[in-house]
C-alpha cells in the first residue's frame, strides 16, 4: 500500500507522478524546467500534477486532471491513476497510471511558445492535439486580457 512518503502517495494535497525533473543544464526550450516554474519538486526530483490542473496529454491533447483514482489489476493490487478529461470534447477521458506511464504528460506551453509555434512554416502539419494546445493557450491569454480592469 502507499506509505505516507512513498512515491505515488499524496503530500500537501498533491499526487506524485514518476517522472524526473529536467535539470538546469537542459537547453531544450520545451523541457519541464524551462517551461513550468510552478511545478514543485517532491521526493528527490519527482514532479506531480494536482487535481483540476490543465495539462497536455499526447493522446487526448489539452485536458484537465479530473481526479486521481485507485484501480485494481487482476491480482487485486491497487494503483493510482490520473483521470484525464479533454477540455474540448467532454466525452473523451483517459486513465493514465501515476507511476510508470508511457504516455507523455506535461504542462501546457507558454503563450510565447504558442505564438512561436503558430508562426512556424510547418504549423499546418502539426497534430490536432498540438494545434488544440496552441488554440487553448492563446484563447486563455486573450480572455485574461479582456477581463483585466
Amino acid at each position: 500500500m502507499w506509505g505516507e512518503n512513498s512515491i505515488g502517495s499524496r503530500m500537501n494535497g498533491c499526487y506524485f507522478m514518476h517522472r524526473p525533473v529536467q535539470r538546469k543544464y537542459d537547453t531544450n526550450p520545451y523541457s519541464i524546467a524551462h517551461r513550468h516554474p510552478k511545478w514543485k519538486k517532491c521526493l528527490g526530483g519527482i514532479v506531480l500534477f494536482q487535481k483540476k490542473e490543465v495539462i497536455y496529454s499526447e493522446t487526448i491533447g489539452v485536458c484537465i486532471v479530473d481526479d486521481i483514482v485507485k484501480l485494481a489489476d487482476n491480482k487485486k493490487d491497487t494503483y493510482n491513476y490520473y483521470l484525464l478529461r479533454s477540455v474540448f470534447d467532454k466525452t473523451k477521458k483517459a486513465y493514465i497510471p501515476v507511476e510508470n506511464h508511457t504516455v507523455q504528460l506535461r504542462s501546457l506551453i507558454t503563450l510565447q511558445e504558442a505564438l512561436t509555434l503558430q508562426d512556424e512554416e510547418h504549423y499546418d502539419e502539426k497534430s490536432e492535439q498540438e494545434k488544440g494546445e496552441v488554440l487553448y493557450v492563446t484563447e486563455r491569454a486573450q480572455e485574461s486580457r479582456t477581463h483585466q480592469p
